[in-house]
């Protein structure tokens, strides 16, 4: 399969590190090609934040991200890790060496931490940046910003969550590919069920990024347009035959149509209709 597949457990964990560590061994098993997270603390927020209690609730240690690092490297897929600070792009850099970044959409607009990040080019080979909220400019100011960085990946996002159908939006990614064609493209996902990612891969998306559970209906803002075991299956076997259905784009005959050819083209006669 070529294309990228970001499984993101981020904050559905809820702080339950054996249930974290389940969800690590689900994505490697249903076929992901990273397991991502979100590197931030609590206090980044500040403790008037609306959030901050919960936040505490589910904010990721430092030795929980060796150790999902770990577990990642043990199964065989990828460590990604959303930063929002400076200071957590540095852990995530120079402490536990990730050569890949994810920018959210809120980052979009921070272009010190879109400086900083580019400053980093020299160990950062790999940036994904998702694109909800944005304008077209605001996303090609931060493409400017982020100049140095040898793969950057532009994914269409809608920040609902979670996104109802009319809000998708899903040509958009195709105004990215247009305005950015240096740059590959993809779709950050947080609609219910799969059928919008199916429709990225056919419009062009090399990467899809989805968050993760064990069930839709559990609480929180982040499970019901997230992925499942079951679900993830059915992405991964969907994306594989869309792959296969995209073909080489050139337009001649098939090793598959030659039977039909010698049955078809058949010189015709000109025979009358008689009543």
């Amino acid at each position: 399969m070529k294309t990228i597949i970001i499984a993101e457990i981020g904050e559905n964990h809820y702080g339950q590190w054996d249930l974290c560590r389940g969800m690590v061994e689900e994505v490697a098993g249903g076929g992901g090609t990273y397991a991502k997270f979100q590197t931030y603390t609590a206090e980044q927020f500040g403790k008037d934040h609306v959030w901050y209690e919960e936040f505490k609730k589910v904010v990721l240690p430092e030795a929980e991200h060796f150790e999902m690092q770990a577990l990642c490297q043990e199964r065989g897929i990828g460590f990604l890790c959303s930063t929002f600070t400076q200071r957590s792009t540095t852990f995530l850099v120079d402490r536990m060496g990730c050569a890949e970044l994810k920018l959210a959409s809120s980052r979009v607009t921070d272009l010190a931490l879109l400086d900083y990040v580019n400053s980093r080019a020299d160990q950062v080979q790999r940036v994904y940046l998702s694109t909800g909220m944005s304008t077209l400019e605001e996303v090609r100011e931060a493409v400017g910003r982020l100049g140095r960085i040898e793969e950057l990946y532009l994914l269409h996002c809608t920040s609902q969550y979670p996104t109802e159908d009319e809000n998708v939006n899903l040509r958009a990614m195709v105004t990215l590919q247009d305005a950015f064609p240096e740059y590959a493209i993809g779709y950050s996902d947080h609609s219910r069920g799969i059928e919008a990612c199916l429709a990225a891969v056919a419009l062009g998306a090399q990467v899809l990024e989805k968050h993760f559970t064990y069930h839709v209906q559990m609480p929180g803002d982040d499970h019901e347009g997230a992925l499942t075991p079951e679900t993830l299956g059915e992405l991964v076997q969907g994306v594989q035959r869309i792959e296969r259905m995209l073909g080489t784009g050139d337009k001649k005959p098939v090793a598959a149509e030659q039977k039909a050819m010698a049955a078809l083209r058949v010189e015709m006669r000109e025979v009358g209709f008689d009543t």
